[in-house]
């Protein structure tokens, strides 16, 4: 019988024994799921609140990026208020990286802009603290979510934007809340028996830091993370502090695989940004426990503060400091990245490399066609740089033509690369969630784009045609040369009327400027050919003047895709 008890009492102690594991698995289960959904929650109303801020005023916004001063005050003062808008640093620095590779912007400018952008992300960590704990945020992001949502669905109400930002708003709060239910002591306290171990804790929240931003691609949405736990009282004032600092070099990933297949300038932006906050973070490390007392001092209540403020304000601080450290010395910095990144092999050849790197930072969709604008209005100079070589070509039909023409044929090689590069491009950008208007305009872009490039085939040809009559030495009337002349200066004005208004939308005054001029084209066409074919009649040499018809066709051909751009910009809207 006693045997028999034992045994009941053993299979009783398995059973309760198991139940109890079943059941912790299930609570890890459970919280993890919670985990997961709620961290999903706060990233995607992260980004549904940037890109909506940027649906609103993101391009115009990207479009001053892009014309900066050499003013390293404005571009860092730029470099804040588009960080605080667009609530990403991430964002503003792939904008950079991206400009710099476009050739938009000077790696001089970027780095203070870069500064900028690092003050102005540690605006959300102040919004999670000052709004996430002093109601019950969850009944606040629901009705807000709700608005932003019927907002946005106002067809042609133009609130899009505004609705989508409302709605991240919502997400946002929603998630935090969450989130201070699954970091609760009694959730997930035992996750964090590491903070027990002085310095070697610090460590740890450091790398974790680090790791877990480069995971999420968003230092602010870690900041939140750390600020939950922190005022839940999961992590000390010091882990937070380090896991934050750790945060600060996990956030420069995005700029790193940004400047992946880019120029030497490109990538030494992102070297720029890794070295500002790989430099910051070592320094506050060295000087840890001061640090952390000047925060202390600086925050209103002192130790006794709302710990959320205090890690609001250790991050202010901290990118602050390294700012006023570090912009003084702009030109050393930008020096040191040109002495460790080395110019590619390359980057002096005639080559058009335009590179798509669409897998990061898609929300900056007006960035990606500022650059490409900027390539087209490269390729509109490049073409009427050949149609100089025409020029000169028909006033010095000699020998010598020979140099001009080898520079022709190169040019037009380099066209049709820099025709197959943006087309591409281009096409990278129509993939991404664009506008109507935008997709319109891209459609444009393309047809722009192929009309330049039919522009270096007729100057390739002319040059062809220019080189066939020197040698087989054909002679023409002086008189007739002479009046090619006006009729070339006529395109070469066509030709700047594009290149001034690339890229810009042509009201019916100016398309009627561009029709006055296709047609005094056509008008001198029609005479040229006429003056020929009556020389034609009277015996002159037949090679030469056909020859010469085919002058004046190919000229009046560039005339024409010219018009074929301006009636194309017409369009955009």
């Amino acid at each position: 019988m006693v045997l028999i008890t034992n045994l009941n009492a053993f299979i009783k102690y398995i059973d309760e024994a198991i139940k109890k594991m079943y059941n912790s698995a299930m609570n890890l289960v459970v919280m993890i799921v919670q985990l997961v959904g709620n961290l999903g929650f706060l990233l995607y109303g992260m980004k549904l609140m940037s890109d909506g801020i940027q649906k609103s005023t993101g391009e115009k916004l990207q479009r001053a990026l892009s014309v900066i001063t050499e003013n390293r005050f404005m571009g860092l003062f730029t470099g804040l208020l588009i960080t605080m808008i667009i609530q990403s640093s991430g964002a503003t620095t792939v904008m950079v990286v991206t400009f710099v590779n476009a050739g938009m912007m000077t790696l001089t400018q970027s780095a203070s802009v870069i500064f900028g952008a690092n003050i102005g992300t540690t605006i959300t960590a102040w919004l999670v603290s000052i709004l996430g704990f002093n109601f019950n945020i969850s009944d606040f992001a629901i009705p807000v979510f709700g608005f932003g949502f019927f907002l946005a669905k106002l067809k042609k109400s133009g609130f899009k934007g505004v609705g989508d930002t409302l709605m991240g708003f919502g997400l946002l709060f929603f998630g935090l809340s969450g989130l201070s239910a699954v970091f609760s002591p009694d959730q997930i306290g035992w996750l964090f028996t590491f903070s027990d171990y002085g310095v070697f804790s610090l460590i740890i929240g450091f790398f974790v830091g680090i790791i877990i931003t480069a995971i999420l691609h968003s230092s602010s949405a870690f900041s939140a993370i750390v600020i939950t736990m922190a005022y839940n009282g999961l992590v000390s004032w010091e882990l937070a502090a380090a896991m934050t600092l750790g945060s600060n070099i996990g956030s420069t990933i995005d700029a790193i695989l940004a400047s992946f297949g880019s120029s030497s300038d490109a990538r030494r932006s992102a070297f720029i940004h890794v070295f500002f906050n790989l430099a910051g973070t070592v320094l506050a490390l060295i000087f840890f426990k001061p640090f952390l007392s000047l925060v202390v001092l600086l925050t209103p209540g002192g130790a006794d503060s709302n710990i959320a403020i205090r890690i609001s304000m250790m991050h202010t601080v901290f990118k602050v400091l390294s700012t006023v450290v570090m912009l003084p010395f702009v030109n050393q910095i930008v020096a040191l990245s040109r002495k460790i990144i080395k110019d590619k092999p390359g980057d002096a050849q005639k080559v058009f490399q335009m590179d798509f790197t669409g897998g990061f930072g898609k929300e900056n969709i007006a960035a990606y066609i500022i650059r490409a604008e900027k390539a087209i209005k490269d390729m509109a100079d490049h073409v009427t740089g050949m149609f100089d070589h025409i020029q000169l070509g028909f006033m010095n039909r000699d020998s010598s033509f020979e140099e001009h023409l080898e520079q022709l044929v190169s040019e037009e090689d380099f066209a049709d690369q820099m025709h197959e590069q943006i087309t591409r491009y281009i096409l990278h950008i129509e993939r991404l969630p664009v506008t109507e208007k935008q997709l319109d305009n891209l459609s444009i872009m393309i047809q722009v784009v192929d009309e330049l490039e039919s522009m270096s085939d007729d100057c390739l040809s002319i040059g062809m045609l220019i080189k066939k009559s020197v040698d087989k030495n054909m002679t023409f009337e002086e008189s007739d040369m002479e009046r090619l002349v006006p009729y070339l200066e006529l395109v070469r004005q066509f030709l700047q009327f594009i290149h001034i208004n690339i890229n810009k939308h042509l009201n019916e005054d100016k398309l009627a400027m561009a029709q006055d001029l296709e047609n005094q084209i056509d008008a001198y066409r029609k005479n040229l050919k006429k003056v020929a074919r009556k020389r034609l009649e009277k015996g002159a040499d037949v090679k030469s003047e056909l020859l010469y018809i085919d002058f004046v066709r190919n000229i009046e051909k560039i005339g024409d895709r010219a018009f074929n751009i301006s009636e194309g910009l017409s369009q955009t809207r």
